[in-house]
């Protein structure tokens, strides 16, 4: 197994999230690694979210960073709505008395240790040539951003890095940011 990179593909995020269909815990799942990946959430604050930090009619996410990053409010797209909806309504059914947007069957938040688990197990079953862990989801949503078109600045704010050297990896690499030049 490749160890050394420390993100996935989109292929490898498709072939992830197909792994998911049928799980027992499809809802939360497909839900929670979507969303890690959209926007760039480390397992901690996935984990930290709150029911009121979804706003499905502003279609908005207000996403805390930790390690002092900067927090911001992130728009939701169509499939992510959906997905949210999705796990929503289990998790209506499940009654918890926590406000914590991701909980486990025993209706308490979901600790990092499952959330661990279930990439690895979902990265096995997908047959990836990588070791499959949460934070890859994040970088990998700077690598996309990048691929975009987005710059420098606005990954870091969507990132919530306070340091640009920590968000430089994600375009340095990108040769499409060369293709308007000499043209």
């Amino acid at each position: 197994m490749n160890d050394e990179r420390k993100h996935l593909t989109g292929r490898e995020i498709e072939k992830l999230l197909a792994e998911v269909k049928g799980a027992r815990h499809e809802a939360r799942d497909r839900c929670l690694l979507v969303m890690l990946f959209r926007h760039g959430l480390r397992v901690s604050e996935a984990l930290a979210l709150k029911l009121n930090a979804v706003d499905l009619d502003g279609r908005t996410l207000h996403v805390t960073r930790l390690k002092k990053g900067l927090s911001t409010t992130h728009p939701l797209r169509g499939d992510e709505l959906r997905l949210l909806r999705a796990w929503l309504k289990v998790r209506a059914v499940m009654n918890p008395e926590t406000t914590a947007l991701f909980i486990s069957e025993r209706r308490g938040v979901l600790s990092r240790k499952t959330v661990w688990a279930l990439m690895r197990r979902y990265g096995e079953a997908a047959e990836l040539d990588i070791a499959a862990h949460p934070h890859m989801l994040r970088h990998a949503c700077g690598f996309a951003l990048a691929d975009q078109g987005a710059d420098t600045r606005l990954i870091q704010d969507y990132l919530g890095h306070r340091n640009i050297q920590h968000t430089v990896r994600y375009t340095a690499t990108n040769p499409a940011r060369f293709e308007k030049l000499w043209r």
